[in-house]
Order: structure tokens, then C-alpha cells, then sequence
């Protein structure tokens, strides 16, 4: 019987890869650069479905992993995968860091994605094919050769970024979600959502934008401009993303 128990648990938590704690934070300095940071916070999910397992499953190597460790994503890359990239993808993942902590006994799995871009050009190219690098490749390399079975798709964590549109220059920070690409996205990740929610598991979808200089204007009644305008934060859910998309659509003029 455990050894049935253990991988469809182990399973269950996989799917719920994209049921996470998500905050996007965007540091925009003087120069025109800007600092980009996705952090995945699993540790909900992990929490609850720890509950579940009985003592001689939690006790397993399996579960006694501890990680945590920052690579960067193109020299963690395999060689096969650098030679199919192009010069603007190479360059993405080589100013693109990944960090992983990992310890399954205190219900922590945590994973950031953190990327410095340039100029504009090269936030809204970044940002436009995120959805696109390939995120297994650096996390087997980090856990390589612990892995409990079934893998870890953490390429769930980003692929729904594909659904946004963006208007992006010196002085402007638009983006507007696509809602046929997003319904499209919900239907694929549909039974991970509902499992998230049959199981009271908390969705929360955080985006903080820091400014050198104070906004004119922002274009969205949920977003929360601080005294000096140098942030703007929309703090939502995937619940309420889910009923409105429109939710996350940003337009700010600085």
C-alpha cells in the first residue's frame, strides 16, 4: 500500500506546481535599467499535502532533500540547449538567475526567477519570451540526482505568461492580458486549480513596481500608488484573476 501511497501523493504535489504564492517585483533605476524578480512560493501546497503522508513516507531520503542554491540559467544549461539557442535567447539566460529552497520537512519549496534588463527593449523582449525558457534544464541541475519520481515541471510556473501583451519604452509600462490566450491557459490548468481550491489552498498573485522617479498616472482601480509615487502595487488572486483577467492589466505612465 505505501508503496502505491507515496508517488500518487508525490504526484498530486506536482500538479499543484502552479498553484503557488506569486509576486512579481520590477525595480526600475535611474539609468533605464531594471531589476526583475518572479518568486514561486509552493510552500502551501507542500504544507498541506505533508499533512496527508504518514511518518514512515515523511522519513524517506526523498523528504529529507534540503536545497538552496542561486545558478544562472544559461551556463546550468546542457550544451545541446545553448547550441539551439539564439544570440538574444543566450544572452537572456545568461543575465538570468535561478534560485531553489528546498526542504520538504518544513513545508518550504520556494523558487525566483531574477533577471536584470538593460533598457526597456530589453524588459519587454525578457518579459515577452519568458514563458519560453525552458526552466527544467536548470532545475535538474539543481536536484540532479534527487529527484523523487515524476520530475519537478516547474515550466507550469511561467507558461502562462505567454497571455500578456506589452507596451513598454522609457517613460511607459503597459500590459494588457489577452483573454482568449488566458482561457486557453486556464482550460490546460483547469484540474490543478480546482484541486488547489477543493483543498483550501490560497492562490495570492502580488506585482510590485518601484520607481526612481514618481508615476504620472496608472490605469487600474485595484492598484495602490504610495504617498511619494515611486510604487505601485496590485495585490490580487488567481480566484478573482480568474473571474476578471482584466484584474491585472497595468498601464503606468513615469
Amino acid at each position: 500500500m505505501k508503496k502505491f501511497y507515496y508517488p500518487v501523493l508525490f504526484f498530486v504535489l506536482l500538479c499543484l506546481s502552479s498553484c503557488v504564492d506569486i509576486e512579481e517585483h520590477y525595480d526600475f533605476k535611474p539609468d533605464g535599467s531594471c531589476n526583475v524578480l518572479y518568486s514561486f512560493d509552493m510552500s502551501s501546497a507542500v504544507s498541506v499535502l505533508m499533512n496527508l503522508m504518514t511518518d514512515s513516507i515523511k522519513e524517506t531520503p526523498q523528504f529529507s532533500i534540503v536545497k538552496d542554491t542561486t545558478l544562472n540559467f544559461y551556463s546550468a544549461l546542457p550544451d545541446s540547449t545553448q547550441q539551439r539557442m539564439t544570440l538574444e535567447e543566450a544572452n537572456m539566460a545568461k543575465g538570468s538567475s535561478l534560485s531553489v529552497k528546498m526542504d520538504l520537512q518544513k513545508n518550504i519549496m520556494k523558487v525566483g526567477i531574477n533577471h536584470v534588463a538593460k533598457n526597456s527593449a530589453d524588459l519587454a523582449y525578457y518579459l515577452k519570451h519568458l514563458s519560453k525558457m525552458s526552466l527544467n534544464d536548470q532545475l535538474n541541475s539543481v536536484a540532479k540526482n534527487h529527484k523523487p519520481t515524476g520530475g519537478f515541471d516547474a515550466e507550469q510556473l511561467v507558461a502562462g505568461e505567454d497571455y500578456y501583451s506589452y507596451e513598454i519604452t522609457p517613460h511607459k509600462f503597459y500590459r494588457i492580458i489577452d483573454k482568449a490566450k488566458f482561457n486557453a491557459f486556464l482550460k490546460k490548468t483547469s484540474s490543478a486549480f480546482s484541486m488547489a481550491k477543493a483543498m483550501l489552498i490560497d492562490m495570492p498573485y502580488k506585482v510590485v513596481l518601484n520607481f526612481a522617479k514618481p508615476v504620472k498616472s496608472v490605469h487600474n482601480p485595484k492598484a495602490i500608488v504610495s504617498a511619494d509615487r515611486k510604487r505601485v502595487t496590485l495585490v490580487t488572486n488567481m480566484d478573482d484573476v480568474m473571474k476578471n483577467p482584466s484584474v491585472m492589466n497595468l498601464k503606468i505612465d513615469f
